[in-house]
């Protein structure tokens, strides 16, 4: 699939869908990809996916002090990703807030899902408080069909376990 995307990916039905390459740097003793290695290429990718939408963040930065920040984020390891192989990031935005974004990433191998992830960014100002976000920008993410809300995070199952079993 890597091959048939644009360097900066596209958006299809609403999510957009950002190609990468696992290379030798990417990997571990094993010969895995390192796991924080998924979090640089999610990073990668939503940063593709404002670009694909006309929102350079660089451009963000210098004209409107905005810049975006993650405030929380969930991973779910499900398999390994190897040397050489060509990967996809799809992003999905679940929410637009007044100042933060809530996504949903899923780093796939062909249609399996190696690692999927959560994120909510924040977007804060030169002052470092959070800044709403730019209307045009709302208005582009409004624009794409929002991703059905994620399942609960882990810590949220690990207590209803927890509760069940008496803990």
């Amino acid at each position: 699939m890597t091959t048939e995307l644009p360097r900066s990916g596209l958006i299809r039905d609403g999510v957009h869908l950002y190609p990468l390459r696992v290379y030798y740097e990417d990997t571990d003793a094993a010969g895995l990809v390192y796991y924080a290695n998924h979090l640089k290429f999610a990073e990668r990718a939503r940063t593709e996916m404002l670009r694909v939408m006309g929102f350079e963040q660089e451009r963000m930065r210098h004209e409107m002090g905005l810049v975006f920040v993650v405030r929380h984020c969930t991973a779910d390891y499900r398999a390994a990703a190897r040397l050489d192989d060509d990967l996809t990031v799809a992003t999905r935005v679940v929410a637009a807030g007044g100042a933060a974004l809530d996504l949903a990433q899923e780093i796939r191998r062909g249609e399996t899902v190696l690692v999927a992830l959560e994120f909510r960014i924040a977007a804060i100002g030169k002052s470092g408080r959070p800044q709403r976000l730019p209307p045009a920008l709302k208005a582009a993410l409004a624009s794409l069909p929002a991703a059905p809300r994620p399942r609960p995070h882990f810590r949220t199952q690990l207590s209803a376990v927890n509760a069940q079993h008496g803990h």
